[in-house]
């Protein structure tokens, strides 16, 4: 780079430096400096039609591949608009570089107009809400990389006035930090874990996010095989082993679920592989002893664990698996008699000679080519797409399960389409698809050929099943229908309605050969299943 250099230009350099090949947000006069400075040199800027979905956009796109996602906003109205997938990415630990402008640095103390004060907005959702100026613009963004990709990962948020991206900068910039977690040592605290692992009967793995950013994948499935252990994933974990895998055993707090606690209670061991307590919707009433395994300390304390083995989780399995001895403590044929149980409970509620959401998403399984992603909204059909939903490896699967916000899954499945290989498909609850609807107009002006399958049944269901079980009259849940094949082709998509299993089939027979239109199908589901399932 020249020795003389602007912020902008300076911002630019740094997130190309750290990978980052597309910036998502919205325009606004308070950034357009850095955006030519990402024309002229990378990385790319993608709009959104809102801030919000911008930030989903960018936590799918880190969610896929592993890297740092990065949104983009004006100041006032546009930095408020970006807070919720801001905080999003911070509970699915994600890591997110968030940039806002702001009014003239000779301004911000006293004007009014469109002004928050964005170290107290972010702050509570963030990581570190930081600033940029041309003095610490190297150091601060070094830190901004390095604490948003520190464990656990997560989102911070930089605020840069206007005439600040324009300020020049001496020197030639710095060395992007290492992003990602420790590789090497281990730390132990309180009991004896191997001894624990040896003198258990029957131990259970609870696999997490946390084993996923380490890599983690192939030391789990040795050590399940070697020791005979049942694994239980966490929603954003789906993946790290392959769901066909003779020892995985199912996800929690999904589809199911009772099911699944029934197994963890069953245990005298419960060994927890990069879990983040952050995944439960259950609250955690369990008596067995956990040896928490993960790269950060056991001090949310949701769990109690009287053992903890802190470092790479990957490393961590291996060791563990160096000491692994003995007849395996459940053998093949008791996990898959668990996994009939689990298939049975998630099926609970089928209605004959109607469209099912179970299967919904097991034929648009089936027709998904191999390495398909899916990214998934949030409602009953998120809890039954956790469960039914067959994944083979990590980050295919993007499910937002710490915040869980509605609105998340069309975002995120552009944020995935124009980051990495494979076709892309998105299902949608009709609340959470109609927040975020018009976002299908940027999926078509990119060319995008995702699929994206709406669980129609106007309402917001699990908020009138809570409304039910509290005995409440249904209040405020009904979910305005509106023709979406129509609304599709509206927006530059192909649109189709299905009834039945077989009408799906068809719509889905030529979803993915070679699309460059995003491809809209409306399901009209029966909701006898999520009833079965609250």
């Amino acid at each position: 780079m020249d020795s003389e250099r602007t912020v902008a230009t300076a911002l630019a350099h740094y997130l190309c430096q750290a990978g980052v090949t597309r910036v998502f947000g919205y325009p606004g006069e308070s950034v357009v400096d850095f955006m030519e400075a990402a024309r002229d040199g990378g990385p790319a800027i993608i709009a959104a039609v809102r801030e919000a979905s911008a930030a989903f956009m960018a936590e799918g796109a880190a969610m896929r591949t592993g890297g740092i996602g990065t949104c983009l906003s004006t100041l006032g109205p546009g930095s408020t608009a970006l807070l919720n997938g801001v905080a999003s990415a911070t509970l699915d630990r994600v890591p997110l570089l968030a940039i806002s402008g702001q009014v003239e640095s000779s301004r911000e103390q006293y004007w009014t107009h469109q002004l928050v004060d964005h170290g107290r907005l972010f702050a509570p959702v963030t990581k570190l809400a930081a600033r940029l100026e041309p003095g610490s613009a190297d150091t601060v963004l070094r830190r901004a990389l390095r604490t948003a990709t520190a464990e656990r990962p997560g989102a911070v948020h930089l605020t840069v006035t206007t005439d600040t991206f324009g300020m020049t900068m001496q020197g030639g910039g710095g060395t992007v930090p290492p992003l990602g977690p420790a590789t090497g040592s281990l730390d132990f605290y309180g009991d004896e874990p191997l001894r624990q692992l040896r003198d258990a009967r029957r131990p259970v793995l609870l696999a997490g996010g946390g084993a996923v950013r380490c890599g983690a994948g192939a030391a789990l499935a040795e050590l399940a095989e070697r020791a005979g252990m049942p694994v239980v994933v966490g929603a954003m974990a789906k993946g790290v082993l392959s769901e066909d895998h003779p020892y995985f055993a199912g996800v929690l707090d999904m589809a199911g679920h009772r099911v699944i606690w029934d197994l963890l209670a069953a245990s005298d061991l419960i060994v927890t592989a990069g879990f983040d307590a952050v995944e439960l919707i259950t609250p955690w009433r369990l008596g067995v002893p956990v040896l928490h395994v993960d790269t950060t300390p056991n001090t949310d304390q949701v769990y109690p664990a009287a053992t903890e083995v802190v470092g790479n989780v990957a490393a961590a399995l291996s060791w563990l698996l160096a000491s692994a001895d003995g007849p395996p403590r459940w053998s093949e044929a008791e996990v898959a008699a668990h996994r009939a149980a689990l298939r049975e409970g998630w099926q609970a509620g089928y209605a004959p000679g109607r469209l099912n959401p179970s299967e919904v998403v097991t034929t648009v399984r089936s027709a998904s080519p191999a390495g398909t992603v899916m990214t998934t909204d949030v409602g009953s059909h998120k809890i039954m797409a956790g469960q039914a939903w067959t994944a083979f490896a990590p980050r295919e699967t993007l499910i937002t399960n710490g915040l869980s916000a509605m609105g998340f899954g069309l975002p995120a499945a552009i944020g995935a389409a124009v980051s990495g290989p494979g076709p892309v498909v998105c299902l949608a609850g009709d609340g959470g698809f109609g927040m975020t609807a018009t976002e299908l107009a940027v999926a078509a002006r990119l060319g995008l050929g995702l699929v994206v399958v709406v669980f129609s049944d106007g309402s917001l269901n699990r908020i009138e099943l809570h409304q039910a079980a509290m005995g409440y009259p249904l209040t405020a849940t009904a979910v305005d229908r509106v023709d979406i094949p129509v609304l599709a082709e509206s927006l530059g998509c192909d649109g189709v309605r299905v009834e039945n299993v077989s009408g799906l089939e068809k719509a889905l027979s030529t979803a993915f050969s070679g699309r460059v239109r995003p491809l809209v199908i409306e399901a009209r589901i029966d909701t006898s299943q999520y009833a079965a399932q609250y």
